[in-house]
């Protein structure tokens, strides 16, 4: 089979080759440049698992980042086994074609227990006095040590919350060439966010993110000009798009205000209890899966969401099926949002009873997607003094809680999940070939990356 790296730049769409990204804007005249039309949700793992797979979320059961498991009545985001996925992958495929195969799982989601040969994954470690320090998993377990001997302790802190960076997509880049000079894998994918996080600051303001186009240009190049040397064939896409908001929308609050949601009060504050709420929503961004534990208030949630503002659609088991997502862990509904708007997680009407993970970077308790992680608190004054000093309270031990994102979700400017109106907003594939400007179906990658193995 003939080596051949898939390279995810989160993010990248056609309007934002240019200028900045000058490696990529000479690239693409000698490789075929087309946009993947939306998997919905257009989302990370929804997206991933489908490019893997070459099935449907109704199909391969990811519904979005996270969903309600309705047998442990909780809502649980971001997980990485492997074996949520419901689908058989391309390197499960390619294993059965050629044993001398091989591949390498660098930094994708549902990471853990995939049957790659060669894998990582951040994956911190989580002390029993509440202390989080950053690691990774890797497959086999010596990778871990040989990555972060040479590289350094993965830098975690800047692939998520207020101080994102280049500095997790560079890491993850090296870790990947050091993992390929280890192993030469026939298959390689390779996860670089950058892009993702001040364009959900700041939308597509060029402006503000053009310093992160030229560094995620540069990681490219070093990634092409490396696996160019190795005489692989080289696959270029990306997940989504990211447009423009402006308008959050907390369905919960609003669910809340008819009744329908219940609330636990735990030392003053309050928690979302779902296996109680005649109503909930999960919020991924742009899409939102509606939940009830009595079907007889179906109808009557259904009405509430169409009357709202700043829903585009609300998906009923008829159109789940049109949009491929007819699967039992989506949503009894599915609300989506219109242009300009995105769905908040929040549920309190006072932030003085907000949970008290609400203000800290915590994926994991949060009842929905936050990308209000990504900003410190305006409002705190001498933050970096705050922040030093509960730094210092971790090192000697002491428990403390980071409480340093704000509870502003107008923060967002920009947002992804929907299917954008103009195709500018779509993802990408990069590839040789001599068609360009095709539409093509995110189940396609699949069948583009087999190709590619056998070198067609």
């Amino acid at each position: 089979m003939k080596k051949t790296v898939v390279i995810n730049v989160v993010g990248l769409t056609r309007k934002l080759i240019g200028e900045h990204t000058p490696f990529l804007q000479n690239y693409i005249i000698n490789y075929k440049l087309n946009v993947i039309k939306p998997v919905f949700p257009a989302v990370t793992c929804s997206a991933q698992a489908t490019y893997i797979t070459g099935k449907w979320p109704s199909e391969h059961g990811i519904v979005g980042n996270g969903w309600y498991f309705q047998d442990l009545h909780e809502v649980k985001f971001w997980h990485q086994s492997h074996k949520l996925v419901q689908s058989p992958t391309v390197w499960h495929w390619a294993m059965q074609q050629d044993p001398a195969f091989t591949c390498s799982y660098m930094f994708w989601w549902y990471n853990m227990y995939s049957g790659a040969h060669y894998s990582a994954t951040p994956r911190p470690q989580y002390w029993a006095d509440g202390r989080k320090y950053p690691d990774i998993y890797t497959h086999p377990d010596t990778l871990r040590d040989e990555l972060q001997d040479k590289l350094g302790t993965f830098p975690l802190f800047d692939f998520w919350g207020p101080k994102t960076s280049i500095k997790s997509s560079r890491w993850i880049a090296d870790a990947s060439i050091m993992a390929d000079e280890k192993y030469n894998p026939t298959l390689t994918f390779i996860y670089l966010p950058h892009l993702d996080y001040n364009m959900q600051r700041y939308g597509n303001n060029f402006a503000k993110i053009s310093a992160d186009l030229k560094d995620i240009d540069h990681e490219i190049n070093k990634l092409v000009t490396y696996y160019q040397d190795q005489n692989a064939n080289i696959i270029i896409l990306s997940e989504y798009g990211i447009s423009d908001v402006h308008t959050p929308i907390a369905l919960n609050r609003i669910f809340r205000n008819h009744g329908l949601l219940k609330i636990r009060v735990e030392n003053g504050l309050e928690l979302l209890d779902p296996g109680a709420s005649k109503a909930f929503a999960v919020a991924d961004h742009q899409v939102a899966h509606i939940y009830t534990n009595d079907m007889t208030m179906l109808n009557k949630v259904k009405k509430i969401l169409e009357q709202m503002p700043g829903i585009a659609q609300v998906l009923d088991d008829t159109e789940k099926k049109t949009m491929n997502i007819n699967h039992p862990r989506a949503g009894h509904l599915i609300a989506v949002a219109e242009a300009g708007h995105w769905f908040s997680y929040y549920y309190w009407n006072d932030d003085a009873k907000a949970p008290d993970f609400a203000r800290i970077v915590d994926i994991h308790k949060k009842p929905g997607y936050d990308p209000v992680e990504m900003f410190a608190d305006p409002n705190i004054k001498f933050l970096t003094a705050k922040v030093i000093g509960k730094l210092i309270q971790k090192k000697l031990g002491f428990r403390m809680l980071m409480d340093i994102i704000p509870l502003d979700a107008t923060l967002i400017k920009g947002s992804h999940g929907a299917i954008p109106h103009t195709k500018d907003e779509w993802p990408v594939c990069i590839c040789a070939g001599n068609a360009s400007d095709e539409i093509i179906e995110p189940t396609q990658i699949y069948e583009i990356i087999k190709n590619s193995l056998l070198n067609n």
